[in-house]
């Protein structure tokens, strides 16, 4: 095991022997100095992994110590330590990113904990983690034995992601192994409960179902207007569970949440059927039967969700709500700095909807762009370059904004991704979708494992162009790859983040209910 060597700075350090001996005992190594420009001097000639500093020292107090091994030695982990409890030494002694803060008298355990707290964290941590992974793994093996509801899946789901986002901040590679093999089987059976359940969940009114995409408005949105408050409903296109995960804590800093909740996407999940659903309050064939002037067909030419806004009034006039709502889609930096500019006076509206469209730009720009697929080349690394890009977003100024003035505040996404890895082979005609992950058309040739195949639309709720229309859903982490320039389309498309079909991750989605900590 490494050998561990701190530097101490007291005054009273001859009466601090006792500490160091049990320091030492534990297997640290300790040097004791008696001010702070002794405790310079010693870290100019040696390389300490942790420095004790007591506060109150004649000559250089630990502050102003502490502030030259920090303009020095910036990665230093420094430890206070004061016989004062004021407010103002701890303020000023955290705000110069202390890694810890002691009062005497002193414990030697209390001591012990700040040392492993510093220097062990990361291993303890892994070690932890391993073990009750390794503790949760059968359990979650075991659930699918079971005959799992839709809510149960979502607890699965959420299981997975936090395993993942626990084991990411390891350096166990193993567990990470055994974790993408345990999405796998999950994905696996998870395929096998849409494909027995999704059309009874469109078509019996008596069966147990989830939320789906064109519920969304009515259960989780319209309840929450509320007299005097402004209520922001915000789709994050493409945004993961996982993904949310991680922009999580920099929101609660400014919004309670409510509730965290999952809905399930409708097939396809992609834009024009998930987010027209959404907004519309229905699916695919009643809104291409009963606004053909709105829906927009995979035979036609043209945006299939430039009509959003109309959906959705005619979504809330089906309601039979009477409230003063926006609408607004954003695409580029531009048009998120000017919704920024008119926050205020969309505090006057009962509702406000705003569609956000760069998670998916970034999807898509991943596949098209050398420099993105560099950046993200897997899921830990498309989650921390969403995360990066919250941080200094448009979107991020205006839900802080939204907390300032008190507003109600509604996240969700009209569908997931997943990383697509193997290529599945399907011919069709020149009238077929390009979508990577599902295929509409007629006379299509495939195998039919590994896909789902909707050979009715009807069933699924889907427009039929022609007699012999068929929808075929990629699953797990399957694509659609043609049989000419097979081997150019795999290895362009291979590792890209896609959507379109049947995956935990494109189909199970968060809806999160927020108030601002400022409301009244």
């Amino acid at each position: 095991m490494q050998r561990y060597s701190i530097l101490w700075a007291d005054d009273e350090i001859d009466l601090l022997k006792p500490h160091i001996l049990f320091l030492n005992q534990k297997g640290y190594d300790v040097n004791g100095v008696n001010s702070g420009a002794d405790a310079l001097d010693a870290c100019e000639n040696t390389r300490y992994d942790i420095v004790f500093l007591d506060e109150n020292m004649p000559g250089m107090t630990g502050l102003e110590t502490l502030n030259q091994i920090k303009s020095s030695w910036p990665n230093l982990p420094v430890v206070m330590i004061t016989k004062s409890e004021e407010e103002y030494i701890m303020e000023e002694a955290i705000g110069s990113k202390i890694a810890d803060y002691l009062i005497k008298p002193l414990n030697p355990n209390q001591i012990l904990l700040s040392v492993k707290k510093i220097l062990d964290n990361r291993r303890l941590i892994d070690e932890r983690t391993t073990i009750s992974y390794q503790q949760d793994f059968r359990n979650i093996s075991m659930a699918y034995n079971d005959h799992m509801d839709h809510s149960e899946w979502v607890e699965i789901y959420k299981k997975l992601i936090f395993w993942e986002l626990e084991i990411e901040q390891t350096d166990n590679k193993s567990m990470s192994e055994v974790l993408d093999m345990q999405k796998s089987e999950a994905n696996a059976n998870f395929i096998k409960f849409i494909s027995e359940n999704y059309e009874d969940w469109l078509n019996d009114p008596n069966v147990d179902k989830p939320l789906l995409s064109h519920q969304l408005m009515k259960k989780k949105v319209f309840p929450e207007l509320k007299e005097g408050t402004s209520t922001f409903f915000i789709v994050v296109d493409n945004l993961r569970y996982d993904q949310w995960k991680v922009l999580e804590p920099t929101i609660s800093n400014y919004f309670n949440i409510d509730s965290e909740e999952a809905y399930y996407s409708i097939l396809p999940t992609t834009t024009a059927y998930s987010r027209n659903a959404i907004f519309s309050g229905m699916l695919p064939t009643e809104m291409a039967k009963f606004y053909p002037n709105l829906w927009v067909g995979e035979d036609e030419e043209g945006g299939k969700n430039n009509n959003e806004d109309q959906f959705l009034e005619k979504n809330i006039q089906k309601s039979r709500l009477n409230i003063k709502h926006s609408y607004h889609k954003i695409k580029n930096l531009t048009q998120g700095r000017q919704l920024i500019d008119s926050i205020n006076n969309l505090m006057s509206n009962d509702l406000n909807v705003i569609v956000y469209n760069f998670v998916d730009m970034l999807s898509h720009a991943r596949t098209e762009m050398e420099m993105i697929r560099e950046l993200a080349p897997d899921e830990s690394a498309y989650r921390s370059i969403t995360k990066s890009w919250f941080a200094h977003s448009p979107l991020f100024e205006v839900i802080k904004i939204i907390s300032e003035k008190g507003g109600k505040l509604i996240i969700t996404t009209d569908h997931g991704t997943v990383r697509v890895k193997k290529p599945f082979r399907i011919i069709g005609d020149r009238n077929t979708n390009t979508n990577l992950r599902y295929k509409q058309g007629k006379n299509l040739a495939f195998e039919e494992d590994k896909v789902l195949v909707a050979r009715k639309p009807e069933y699924f709720h889907l427009p039929k162009i022609n007699v012999s229309t068929a929808y075929v859903f990629a699953t797990d982490d399957y694509f659609f790859a043609y049989p000419n320039n097979y081997n150019y389309y795999v290895n362009y498309y291979k590792d890209t983040f896609q959507h379109g079909g049947i995956s935990l991750e494109e189909v199970i989605i968060p809806v999160i209910s927020l108030t601002s900590k400022n409301a009244g």
